[in-house]
């Protein structure tokens, strides 16, 4: 995948965002309120071998397939990338996102570390954001707030979350979600601003400065 129009047709090819963080730190809120306020940006449905919870809809929340069909998917290749969390699996499909990015579409992958890594050793181009709490003390209260966990899924969390924190400089930007609205503003500022990069805006420059010849 590159960030280049396609040949020919002089269409914007869609930009690429990842976003991380520790279970619990309330990246798919977030993501879910930016998508909302930001024109032409799409979260990316995931794969996931795992039941569906009670509130979750199968195409909605996720696309929930059978541990075979997950597994018949990976032998195919046709997963971006894709991981085993908790023993299950969950995973973004290549297809659907290269889809997307060439009708330009800007497509955000709310995944975790270890997948984010796979993005990245593909050589594509992605902008890469780490959502960090507050506190270790603030991601406990939040995981079990959500009263949906058992004691010993919410320490796994914890422990893995110890693991998680310290990747964040593998990424392009740090945003802290101590308050959720301003946490949105912060992730959409990196938006707009990705979006006006020279590289990405030079086509739509360059055709500007033609009308001052």
């Amino acid at each position: 995948m590159s960030s280049s129009p396609s040949a020919g047709s002089g269409q914007r090819r869609g930009l690429l965002f990842i976003v991380s963080a520790p279970s619990g730190a309330g990246k798919t809120t977030l993501v879910e309120r930016l998508v909302e306020q930001s024109p032409r940006l799409k979260m990316s449905r995931s794969y996931t071998s795992r039941a569906a919870r009670e509130g979750e809809t199968d195409g909605v929340d996720y696309n929930f397939v059978s541990r075979p069909h997950f597994e018949a998917m990976i032998a195919a290749s046709q997963f971006l990338e894709w991981a085993d969390v908790f023993g299950n699996l969950y995973g973004t499909c290549a297809t659907d996102t290269e889809t997307l990015l060439d009708a330009g579409q800007d497509v955000v992958l709310v995944i975790d570390v270890q997948g984010a890594r796979k993005v990245r050793q593909r050589g594509i181009e992605t902008t890469a954001i780490f959502v960090m709490p507050p506190s270790f003390d603030v991601l406990e209260q939040r995981l079990r707030g959500r009263s949906k966990d058992s004691e010993a899924d919410i320490q796994r969390r914890l422990r893995m979350a110890r693991d998680e924190v310290a990747s964040f400089v593998e990424y392009d930007y740090v945003v802290v979600n101590d308050e959720l609205t301003a946490a949105v503003d912060r992730l959409r500022g990196i938006v707009i601003a990705e979006r006006a990069r020279l590289n990405r805006m030079r086509g739509e420059a360059a055709g500007i400065v033609r009308t001052f010849a």
